[in-house]
């Protein structure tokens, strides 16, 4: 395993979605035919639409955008691979930009990929409210397409790595495929979850279960009646080389507030965080959350936001996500943003060395130790 914390490193111009889209600094690029062009990221990735038909939402074709990184001058993105591969999924007001992660698996030993799902990121159209949903059950067919596309290329072994809000719909998708799609299930030895949205944060559980009938109806007859949203400015500043961090990212894709929410996107984030509140969810294969140990909510920057995650409750994460299977360890990083890979260097070296130690231990044949190191916490789902 390579768990060398100098391949965490922030994001080059070049690199984190500073260059137009479809511009790059290959010299060559891959066969016409493949569906796959340069992608924004720069040389070696590349990206594929993937076409997903009408939205049931109503806004139009939407599509999914399956990013995959394939290092050298003249390799083509379509050729096949044995290697087990990793499949990043964004959250919330989100988009694939980490390269520094897809390096550092891919100098581990495996294939990284990464989607950017329906209405989202490079999978944005016009017109198209950013991130809506009116359930999260939508995007499971983002999620197959991707895993599919991924399995043609010749890789019978495809871990998530899911992030945030695309934490939840994995963990909800996972579940479905136990029960409904075996085949596709098998493609998933092991999951991964880097702070994972699994509750509502701030809100009292009584007062949130008072309110859930309300959104439920008005989410329903009026799902596109926007409500205050954003609230994100703290962990965006905190990340973006402009305010306080050290990530070059496009703020269109993500923009450094958030984005406008709605009451029917609410409405479907209540409706699946109650299959997590009620034990509901079940991987059936074992499973690692990555998380801060603590947070810090409802403030502006401050220093103190670098080391806490200033957008979700980690107790919260600590608390259900032991509970989505029979194998499910929660690792606590102390001084993790947010987003763990987009932590200060050390903490961020160590989220990648962890995360290589989990794949190869759970989809590498290494066995199933815990990740536990001196310097955190492991909750055991038992």
């Amino acid at each position: 395993m390579n768990s060398d914390p100098g391949m965490a490193r922030p994001v080059s111009d070049e690199m984190a979605g500073g260059t137009p889209h479809g511009t790059t600094n290959e010299p060559s690029g891959p066969p016409a035919d493949s569906g796959w062009v340069p992608d924004r990221l720069g040389e070696g990735f590349y990206c594929r639409t993937l076409p997903l038909g009408e939205d049931p939402d109503g806004e139009g074709e939407v599509c999914a955008t399956l990013v995959r990184y394939a290092p050298g001058r003249k390799q083509d993105p379509s050729a096949r691979s044995d290697k087990p591969a990793v499949l990043w999924v964004h959250g919330m007001t989100d988009y694939f930009f980490a390269d520094h992660v897809a390096r550092y698996l891919t100098e581990a030993g495996f294939d990284f990929y990464a989607v950017d799902l329906r209405k989202c990121g490079r999978s944005h159209r016009p017109g198209q409210r950013w991130h809506y949903a009116t359930d999260m059950s939508l995007y499971y067919p983002d999620l197959n397409a991707a895993l599919d596309e991924i399995a043609a290329l010749g890789h019978d072994r495809i871990a998530p790595l899911a992030h945030s809000t695309g934490g939840l719909i994995v963990a909800l998708w996972i579940d479905w495929l136990r029960r409904t799609d075996r085949a596709r299930h098998r493609l998933i030895p092991t999951a991964i979850f880097n702070s994972p949205w699994l509750d509502m944060m701030k809100v009292p559980r009584p007062v949130l279960r008072a309110a859930t009938p309300l959104f439920d109806v008005v989410g329903r007859y009026f799902p596109t009646l926007p409500i205050p949203g954003g609230g994100l400015s703290a962990f965006g500043q905190s990340i973006h080389r402009d305010y306080y961090g050290e990530w070059d990212f496009d703020t269109t894709l993500k923009p450094i507030a958030g984005a406008e929410k709605y009451v029917g996107w609410v409405r479907a984030i209540l409706t699946a965080q109650e299959q997590i509140w009620n034990r509901d969810v079940d991987l059936g294969m074992p499973c690692l959350t990555l998380c801060s140990l603590r947070s810090e909510l409802g403030t502006g920057y401050r220093p103190t936001v670098d080391t806490a995650d200033a957008v979700i409750d980690t107790h919260q994460t600590q608390q259900h996500a032991p509970h989505l299977s029979d194998a499910a360890d929660v690792y606590i990083l102390l001084g993790a943003r947010h987003d763990v890979f987009l932590s200060r260097p050390a903490v961020r070296a160590e989220a990648l060395a962890v995360t290589a130690q989990w794949l190869h231990s759970h989809v590498d044949g290494g066995g199933s130790q815990s990740p536990a190191t001196a310097d955190a916490a492991v909750i055991d789902g038992e």
